[in-house]
Formats: C-alpha cells, sequence, structure tokens
C-alpha cells in the first residue's frame, strides 16, 4: 500500500539542512508527498528541491510560504507578490508538481473519497494577544514591536498589485472557498496549508504577538465545514499533532538547525500521514 508523506520549512539554504533534506525518500516509488511551504528564499533553490522531490515520488503537493513569497536583493527573480507566486506555479506545473492553483486531487487509498486540498490563504492580522485585540492594526503592530517581535515579511513579502497583506488574504479566501465547497459533499478532505487554519497551534509561541503573521480567524471552522480527515500546516517549527473538535493537525517542518538540534529526536524531515 503507497503511503502519503509530508514535509515542511525545509529551509535548504540554512547550513544543516541541505544533506537532510537530500536524504529525504520515499518508502516505494508509489508514496506521495505534501510539502507545506518554506522550501526556499530563492524562487530557483525552491524548484530544484520540488525537483529533486518529484523524481523520487509518485504525486508531490506544494503550497507557498512566506519565504517562498519574499522578494529579497539574493534572488535573480525579483517579480512580487501575485506575479512571484504564479511564477512559483507554473515552474512547478512544468514539474508535475501539485499547487493551490490546480484542480484538487483524491487519494486513491482510503476507504472512502479523500480530497488532497492544497491551500494558499496569507493572514489578516486577525490573531491578537489579548491585548491587541479591538484596537488599530498600527497599535498593535506597535506593541509586536516593543515586544521585540517584527516578522521579516514586513520587509520582504509584497503584496502587490494589492495595497496590502490582509486584502491578498481576503482575496485568497474568497477564491478558496469557491474551489472547497465544489468538493462532492462525500468526500473527506486533507486540508494542506503552510499558516494553520485554526488558531491553537500558536498557544506555545514565546512571543504570543507573532500570532499576528500566522493565520486568520476566517478559517477557524474550515475543519469541519469542509470535512477534514486531517490539517496539514507548517511555519511554527512546532512540529507535532495537536486537535480541534477532534479533527488532528499535523505541523510537519524541519526548522532551522538551531531549532532540531536541540531536539532530542533531532531532525525529522519527513512525517507519515498516512
Amino acid at each position: 500500500m503507497p503511503h502519503l508523506f509530508a514535509t515542511s520549512d525545509l529551509h535548504v539554504t540554512h547550513e544543516g539542512n541541505g544533506p537532510i533534506v537530500e536524504s529525504i525518500r520515499p518508502d516505494s516509488p508509489d508514496d506521495w508527498l505534501l510539502v507545506a511551504g518554506d522550501v526556499a528564499e530563492r524562487a530557483d533553490v525552491v524548484i530544484k528541491t520540488l525537483a529533486m522531490l518529484k523524481e523520487r515520488f509518485a504525486e508531490v503537493f506544494w503550497v507557498p510560504g512566506n519565504h517562498e513569497l519574499w522578494t529579497t536583493s539574493g534572488d535573480p527573480v525579483q517579480l512580487r507578490g501575485q506575479e512571484r507566486y504564479e511564477h512559483l506555479v507554473a515552474r512547478c506545473r512544468e514539474l508535475g508538481v501539485h499547487t493551490p492553483e490546480d484542480e484538487f486531487v483524491v487519494w486513491p487509498h482510503a476507504e472512502r473519497p479523500l480530497t488532497i486540498a492544497p491551500l494558499f490563504v496569507l493572514y489578516d492580522y486577525s490573531w491578537r494577544t489579548p491585548r491587541a485585540e479591538g484596537v488599530s492594526l498600527e497599535e498593535a503592530l506597535g506593541q509586536a514591536r516593543e515586544a521585540g517581535v517584527v516578522c521579516t515579511d514586513e520587509y520582504f513579502l509584497h503584496p502587490d498589485p494589492y495595497p496590502t497583506r490582509q486584502e491578498w488574504c481576503a482575496q485568497r479566501l474568497k477564491v478558496t472557498e469557491q474551489r472547497l465547497a465544489a468538493i462532492p459533499d462525500d468526500h473527506r478532505t486533507i486540508l494542506m496549508s503552510h499558516w494553520p487554519l485554526h488558531r491553537h497551534p500558536t498557544e506555545p509561541l514565546y512571543w504570543p504577538e507573532f500570532a499576528m503573521w500566522c493565520g486568520t480567524t476566517e478559517t477557524a471552522d474550515w475543519h469541519l465545514r469542509y470535512r477534514a480527515e486531517m490539517a496539514v500546516y507548517g511555519h511554527l517549527h512546532i512540529p507535532r499533532t495537536t486537535r480541534a473538535d477532534g479533527v488532528p493537525f499535523e505541523e510537519v517542518s524541519l526548522g532551522y538547525p538551531r531549532e532540531w538540534r536541540k531536539r532530542q529526536r533531532g531532525p525529522v524531515a519527513l512525517r507519515r500521514l498516512l
């Protein structure tokens, strides 16, 4: 029986992660792989890594993380925002890698239809600390800066052509909800995203202010509304399994070397889901 694996936050350009990513292998050539974002910052490295994984796994699914959407001075691809995302989608399609823009695929080895849904929804700063509830975004960001927390997205993740990341997020939510609603009612789903769809995984964050860059309240019931068998995500670098309303939430990140070196089990680059 083929298996379904998942990974995220490979950050292959960080010293120490490259050999680990190179070691990723399926149990059989019929296995599938979900890659939940943050492969790398440079577009060419993202595509090179996905190409390697596609050579090894029968099917590969990718969603963008915030790092793929960064436009940095060291990247030959200087596209921003939506154009950068579309460029990555086009390159993935050349490889045969599934993206959030492609038709959803059904995992053929379940007892009932199980649709894999790669999602790109971003965040809208709506996950606030109690102190930041009800205040302006400017004030909430100011509170985060006072706590020493500023996500690098503020400098490198451009929302072009949308005026703000919140408006880009709103557009992504609209498009994604339409696609999810079209999944047949008798199908269960695997919801795959970079940012968690439910807020509970952010509870252990050392800096709770960072939750503003981690999701949106608009997806809080998606695991129920869209009949999720599980929700797969990354971003937080807190690999674990939690539950909301009985639905497993699988955080599948490898993370930075400084993080996995502190863990007794060491680096875990691949998680088997099914």
